[in-house]
């Protein structure tokens, strides 16, 4: 009896690891065909109070590892950012940037929004150049050769979100939109040597939502259950720390009037005034 308990559980094993391997083909996931959610209609007269604040997501915390990963590599053939991964899937970083490369949607310098920038200049503060450097040859003889440091969607490392609190009176309750995004370069600048940090550019946030919903984000949790980086966004699965509100000092960030501690201080008190107004507007 025992030996028969054994023998089917090794063919348990043996059929559930065939499964997993083979996981991608028992069916046809409709990810690709997935359209973006539209948002209810907001008038001026429905909103009796919004706040504007600027939000950090650091790429590199253990919850947001779905929106760093996979890797992405530049094949020249097609003029995009590829996965390195066997079933295609995207980080959204490299979503951004095939959505430049591809045309469809138009990126911004400075946080204005105004000023139209191409791939070419955001490859550049990505510390993509060109060298010329010495080589000998086997003959002996010293030549030059030109030698391309490519960019790295790794070095992204960080999101700035513009994002819009406001409390929506027709449907009582207090809602959120992402106005715009922004990429966040963190690499090595051989010609300094030094460590560099550059905001890259800015996209409007209604114009790659689309794109982001036709790229499925990974769920650790139930490979059945992956939802779009358009889902994650909306459903704020993500962790991020405020890093300036609109004020009348033109929006100045918080570090500029906070130093060291104060500074967590000081978002944790923008984020509990949003979350002390909406509890105010309840009569219990």
């Amino acid at each position: 009896m025992n030996r028969r308990i054994l023998a089917g559980l090794a063919g348990l094993l043996i059929c559930t690891g065939a499964m997993a391997q083979s996981f991608g083909d028992i069916y046809t996931k409709q990810m690709p065909d997935n359209q973006k959610i539209n948002y209810t209609y907001l008038g001026e007269s429905d909103v009796i109070w919004s706040k504007r604040l600027y939000r950090i997501i650091d790429l590199r915390e253990k919850m947001n590892l779905n929106l760093y990963y996979p890797s992405l590599r530049y094949d020249a053939a097609t003029n995009r950012f590829t996965s390195e991964m066997s079933d295609g899937r995207m980080n959204i970083s490299g979503i951004l940037l095939n959505e430049i490369l591809s045309g469809r949607v138009s990126a911004t310098d400075g946080d204005a929004m105004t000023v139209p920038t191409t791939y070419n200049d955001i490859a550049a503060k990505m510390n993509r150049d060109t060298l010329t450097i010495a080589v000998i040859g086997a003959d002996g003889m010293e030549r030059d050769s030109t030698v391309t440091n490519m960019e790295n969607p790794a070095d992204i490392k960080q999101l700035m979100v513009l994002e819009e609190w406001f409390f929506d009176k027709k449907h009582s309750r207090l809602d959120v939109r992402i106005i715009g995004i922004c990429p966040i370069y963190m690499g090595y600048d051989q010609i300094t040597s030094r460590l560099v940090k550059r905001r890259l550019f800015w996209i409007r946030y209604e114009d790659v939502r689309q794109a982001l919903a036709q790229h499925e984000a990974f769920n650790s949790f139930n490979d059945a259950q992956r939802i779009s980086f358009e889902d994650l966004m909306l459903q704020r699965r993500f962790n991020g720390y405020i890093v300036a509100e609109s004020n009348v000092y033109d929006d100045r960030s918080i570090n500029q009037y906070k130093m060291g501690p104060a500074q967590i201080f000081e978002a944790e008190r923008i984020k509990n005034e949003i979350f002390n107004f909406e509890q105010d507007l309840w009569e219990y």
